[in-house]
């Protein structure tokens, strides 16, 4: 009996030796170098090995059939095959490298990122409110990077030798028709929307995505936070006014609301500025964004609403008694937007913006009433076919019915408008050779029912690694843009303006440490010429201007070399010239300058509980005609300085006292100067500066925040 059991175990054993399998190979690099420690092994199985120091792999399996065999190495992506088990020796594996390892080359010329999630970014979230100089507004802090133009008496962004209109706002991917607030001649405006409810934004100075059109020089994405930390209470009384906001959290729905009230009535009562005011300016503005999670998206919706108005004689030197101005704004803007992971990695973007805007304003004695109507629709899908190739197609809709009304003492009502329809559709490829090489490239299509006119833009963009910290990166697109309302409410018979746009871009970044140089070159067609001194409805349009910008940016940033002290440095270097508008030569337009510096600085003081912080801007001087002289924007104007200052003290964990002053130093800036009608008794033109209304701004304020873990404040709003 005992025999006969031997026996048995002995054919059991056979058999079992006989159905095993052997499994082999090598594993290497791209470089044929050989991977040490790769884990090799059979799904749903308990066999597998690990590589050697040769890159040799190899173990037995009982399995039979088809079988999935997965290498797996950090730094690689993993390697997947399906074989008959039989044919799964003598295996020679090449791993290729992952490129979503963080060391991976980024496609960056044009674009500057502020956001704690992106690979790399110039700025962060905080950032973004806490410059000096910026008081609170995005707008004003991004004016610190390189690329932008100081036009203290505007306020917009001005990129790279582009007008202000040339710059385009969108909130997560959904365009924004009226981004910034209204305000009187030589009184720089702000933008409309609170940072306090976006947590990441994308600044392109030119070479951006097929995905964005109608818009000449740049644009600026605005992304709402997904999801909030916390149920919290933020509350600000300020010099100016007070704020209010509230988010509340359910189980897979958030809502944050903010609402703030402005008048600057008692602020200009104790400052007094070289304005008459009628009546001090005075807003009031809400802001809500909902938010709500699917089994495989995220539904956003976000609306804003705001209500200003103000009135004033300003200084005029053609008018003794000055020259009074009255507006009544009112804007309301609705944006809603869905995003979706769907099966076989696709994913959907979609969603749509609505704006209605109403200026009511009086010049001395004429009466202008503006009503615009604007919508947006937008529809992207993205498919990843791997990890190295993804493709974006999309189509889009804009339209724009703007109306005016026309009133004046001197002549009859007249009512001037239009109404235009853009469709657009675009598709872009993203392609990741490997970490070093990447290439982004897309096709932009739109046409215009104004125009009747159809526009093709190509767009290309290639970074390549040059070290373990740096890159280069290369930028070509074709970018096309209607004239803006003030000009399409008098002439429709137009064509598209149209740039093209070449970067070449350096960046370096090495913990806490960035560097960016980027040279590039605009070439302008097709801008709007007309033959008068100010566009009017009797003057004539054509299609026929033209220009280039080209020049040189410069931007480091550096937290880590000084302790608690964090700095950038902008630079930028600009030489544009234009003929366009009534310009009877190609010029350098009168808002731009050719040299733009900006220092931010800021220190935490731990004994002290405050972050302290510095601002200063320099530009040199800008064009403006002399009638004096001979020529046209034949003179320019003193450079431009300013240093402004900031203290945020930490009373307590959750509560803020906020200072700052813009212009610490008063220095005198003239924005331009405006000269008289007709010349005196000696023929000379006189003339008065233009220059800000007040020479230095202050600013105090507490914020409370109330929240549920008892730590959080509203030092990175501030």
């Amino acid at each position: 009996m005992k025999f006969l059991i031997t026996i048995l175990i002995t054919l059991i054993s056979l058999q079992l030796t006989s159905a095993q399998s052997q499994i082999n190979g090598t594993i290497k690099d791209a470089k044929n170098n050989p991977i040490d420690g790769a884990n090799v092994y059979l799904d749903g199985t308990y066999d597998g090995a690990t590589t050697n120091a040769a890159g040799i792999f190899s173990f037995k399996t009982t399995e039979v059939g088809t079988q999935t065999l997965t290498v797996s190495y950090i730094s690689f992506e993993t390697y997947v095959m399906s074989s008959n088990v039989s044919a799964l020796n003598g295996l020679k594996i090449t791993l290729r490298e992952d490129v979503n390892a963080l060391d991976t080359v980024v496609l960056s010329a044009g674009t500057f990122s502020a956001g704690d999630n992106s690979k790399i970014s110039a700025l962060t979230s905080m950032d973004v409110v806490t410059t000096a100089s910026a008081l609170g507004d995005f707008v004003g802090a991004l004016q610190t990077l390189p690329g932008t133009t100081t036009v203290a008496e505007d306020g917009r962004l001005f990129v790279r030798g582009g007008e202000a209109e040339e710059t385009q706002i969108f909130i997560d991917g959904i365009r924004v028709f009226t981004p910034y607030s209204p305000s009187a001649n030589n009184t720089p405006t702000r933008g409309r929307y609170s940072p306090f409810l976006f947590d990441g934004i994308t600044f392109s100075t030119g070479g951006y995505s097929a995905e964005y059109g109608q818009a000449l020089s740049s644009v600026l994405l605005l992304n709402t936070i997904d999801e909030p930390a916390q149920e919290k209470t933020d509350i600000g009384i300020m010099t100016l006014g007070a704020t209010l906001g509230n988010t509340q959290k359910w189980e897979r729905s958030s809502l944050s609301v903010n609402a703030s009230y402005i008048n600057l009535a008692p602020y200009q009562a104790v400052f007094k500025d070289r304005n008459q005011w009628l009546k001090s300016p005075e807003s009031v503005s809400g802001e809500a964004v909902y938010r709500y999670k699917t089994n495989n998206g995220m539904l956003k919706l976000y609306s804003a609403f705001d209500k200003s108005n103000f009135e004033l004689i300003q200084e005029d030197i053609n008018s003794p008694e000055g020259l009074r101005f009255k507006l009544d704004n009112s804007n309301l803007y609705l944006n809603g937007s869905y995003a979706a992971k769907l099966e076989n990695r696709w994913k959907l973007n979609t969603g749509f913006s609505y704006t209605h805007a109403k200026n009511k304003m009086a010049i001395d004695d004429n009466n202008i009433d503006d009503t615009e109507n604007s919508i947006h629709t937008k529809l992207k899908l993205r498919k990843s076919f791997s990890n190295r190739f993804k493709l974006n197609f999309g189509a889009e809709y804009f339209t724009t019915n703007f109306n005016e009304a026309f009133k004046s003492n001197s002549i009859q009502p007249v009512d001037y408008g239009y109404k235009n329809n853009i469709s657009a559709a675009f598709t872009e490829a993203d392609i990741i050779f490997s970490r070093k090489l990447a290439l982004k490239a897309g096709l932009r299509a739109e046409y215009s029912e104004l125009f009747k006119e159809a526009t093709v833009s190509p767009r290309l963009s290639l970074a390549y690694k040059t070290g373990a910290k740096s890159q280069v990166s290369l930028a070509y697109g074709d970018f096309y843009q209607n004239p803006n309302s003030s000009i399409l409410k008098f002439e429709q018979n137009l064509k598209a303006q149209q740039t093209q746009h070449y970067i070449l871009n350096y960046q370096y970044n090495n913990d806490g440490r960035i560097f960016r140089a980027e040279t590039y070159f605009k070439n302008y067609n097709n801008l709007v010429k007309y033959d008068s001194d100010f566009a009017s409805f009797d003057t004539n349009y054509n299609s026929s201007g033209n220009g280039f910008a080209k020049g040189l940016d410069l931007f480091y940033r550096d937290n880590k070399s000084l302790k608690n002290i964090d700095y950038w440095v902008s630079y930028s270097y600009l030489d544009t010239e234009r003929e366009y508008k009534n310009y009877t030569v190609a010029a350098q337009p009168n808002f731009a300058n050719k040299h733009n510096l900006s220092v931010v600085g800021k220190y935490w003081i731990e004994d002290w509980k405050s972050q302290v912080g510095l601002s200063y801007a320099f530009a040199s001087g800008r064009t403006y005609t002399n009638p004096n002289q001979a020529g046209f924007l034949n003179a320019k104007t003193k450079s431009y300085n300013s240093l402004s200052l900031n203290w945020a003290y930490l009373l307590s964990p959750q509560k803020i006292l906020y200072f700052s002053v813009n212009n610490v130093l008063g220095f005198k800036n003239v924005n331009g100067y405006q000269y008289a009608n007709t010349p005196d008794v000696n023929n000379n033109f006189s003339r008065q500066a233009l220059r800000p209304a007040a020479d230095q701004f202050f600013f105090v304020g507490f914020f409370w925040t109330i929240s549920e873990n008892g730590t959080d404040n509203q030092l990175d709003n501030l």
